[in-house]
């Protein structure tokens, strides 16, 4: 109770010195002209506490829509995170900030992203950034991952015996994370022994929690967790980089065989190496994005496939063909992979309906002028993939689930875009793309299942995850591949 008086009283103290400072400055504060229509709400809270709780409760969607529909449907004014920020909406929005990349806009993170990565602070998140992708391409790009096939379908099938063999029901989504996680840690680390993994893992829960929270760093808080979670991670990443530089030295690791090594051996072009705590920082960053998105994925994946069992019956149609065609124990390869196309488009069709990732944001470099309002340099600007993906003029029936809307050509450009756009497209695109259709092979061949929780509610705490995780009743396919 104390403790709790104790962060009521100091929120208090913050809000009305925030409130006092706003009061004071307002009459000597020049306004910023024609900026776009909206309302910045509180002082540095501004409409935060909104925008992230309509995620929690299941609507993020909303905050985005109601503000379209009251200020504008191309960009609309708001305060997110304490930073004045512009959220440019539709298709024409997404082509306007994807194609300005570096030229009116950079990339920019919430200020618990440079104190969770404290790494960053030494230039910026915008310069880590650039230097991360400018070491992901040789890693991530189809012809490398070829090689990462049959790896993941081992570590499917593994998954699938050590998780949900001899179990009646199991709850989807934490599986789903020990899956992409284990995937993640074999291609970034090398590490695939599951205790290992799952020592790794049991942090990463808060960790994602605290990037996208405001910035108070009291007990309890998801800040507060966020921290603590990244140094106990950080810790153990220290002593796996310590000792593959030992291994490297003593040629027992290879230079190529995972990311790790071409971090400790690639400098930069000033012929600099990153130091440990930089190293540790990026492989952070790289095991947060390489299974959070992918596990929400896959568990809306396993969801809407228990609604739908015409689609159901599709996808198991074309995962069947290809498991024909497999010898008894031969693994997947890259050819099987290019033969799941429906099963694609329906993963696609459900990251349109639930997005892994919500949103990105990016700063103005200098002022500029967008669907006649003024920008001013140092706002932020934000999109939303909500402004398209349910948006009847991008995706007629916008809520019908309609997978051949991805055959052909597909969706108009800049309307589909839970991987981003442009230059900052996100270089693990190819690798998701890969784990999610192993996964969805391995679920097909051994199972049929049903929702315990019909009506199961969906909350976003940054990735949209179902509130009890997802439990099904699982139901052994009749005949096994």
């Amino acid at each position: 109770m104390d403790l709790f008086f104790l962060c009521g009283l100091t929120l208090f103290i913050l809000f009305v010195s925030f409130s006092l400072f706003s009061l004071f400055s307002s009459s000597t504060r020049k306004t910023d002209g024609n900026v776009p229509p909206g309302r910045t709400g509180l002082p540095f809270i501004g409409e935060s506490l909104e925008f992230l709780s309509t995620g929690r409760k299941g609507h993020p969607e909303k905050f985005i829509y109601d503000r379209m529909a009251k200020y504008s449907s191309q960009v609309f004014r708001t305060s997110i995170l304490g930073e004045p920020t512009a959220v440019v909406c539709g298709a024409a929005g997404n082509k306007f900030l994807f194609s300005n990349e570096n030229k009116l806009v950079t990339a920019w993170w919430p200020d618990s992203v440079n104190k969770i990565f404290p790494s960053s602070t030494q230039t910026s998140s915008q310069e880590e950034s650039k230097r991360m992708r400018k070491l992901l391409p040789n890693f991530l790009k189809p012809e490398a991952l070829q090689r990462y096939v049959g790896m993941m379908d081992t570590i499917a099938r593994r998954h699938f015996e050590t998780g949900w063999e001899g179990h009646q029901q199991v709850a989807v989504f934490p599986l789903a994370k020990n899956y992409t996680f284990w995937v993640a840690c074999k291609v970034f680390l090398s590490i695939e022994d599951p205790k290992r993994v799952a020592q790794l893992a049991d942090p990463f829960n808060a960790l994602a929690s605290g990037i996208i929270s405001l910035p108070i760093n009291l007990p309890g808080t998801p800040f507060n967790r966020g921290i603590k979670a990244s140094n106990l991670i950080r810790k153990d990443l220290s002593a796996i980089i310590k000792q593959r530089k030992i291994d490297l030295a003593e040629k027992k690791a290879s230079p190529t065989q995972d990311i790790l090594s071409h971090m400790l051996l690639t400098s930069d072009e000033n012929g600099q190496f990153m130091n440990e705590l930089d190293i540790a920082d990026k492989i952070l960053g790289l095991l947060i994005g390489g299974h959070d998105t992918a596990s929400a994925s896959i568990t809306f994946i396993v969801k809407y496939l228990a609604e739908l069992p015409e689609i159901y019956n599709k996808v198991l149609a074309e995962q069947k063909e290809i498991a024909k065609s497999k010898a008894p124990g031969e693994l997947l390869n890259w050819e099987d992979i290019q033969k799941m196309k429906y099963s694609w488009n329906v993963a696609c069709e459900v990251m349109r309906l639930a997005p892994p990732l919500q949103g990105a944001f990016r700063e103005a470099m200098n002022q500029f002028i967008y669907a006649g309002f003024t920008i001013p340099k140092g706002w932020k600007l934000y999109w939303s993939t909500h402004s398209t993906h349910r948006n009847p003029e991008c995706f007629p029936e916008p809520e019908k689930f309609d997978p051949s809307r991805f055959e052909g050509n597909g969706p108009a450009p800049y309307t589909f875009v839970p991987f981003g756009g442009g230059p900052r497209m996100c270089p693990g695109k190819e690798y998701a793309r890969l784990e999610i259709l192993v996964f969805m092979y391995n679920i097909m061949k051994r199972y049929k299942w049903e929702k315990i929780l019909p009506h199961e509610k969906i909350i976003v705490d940054p990735m949209p995850m179902p509130a009890k995780g997802l439990p099904v009743r699982l139901l052994l396919q009749t005949t096994s591949a």
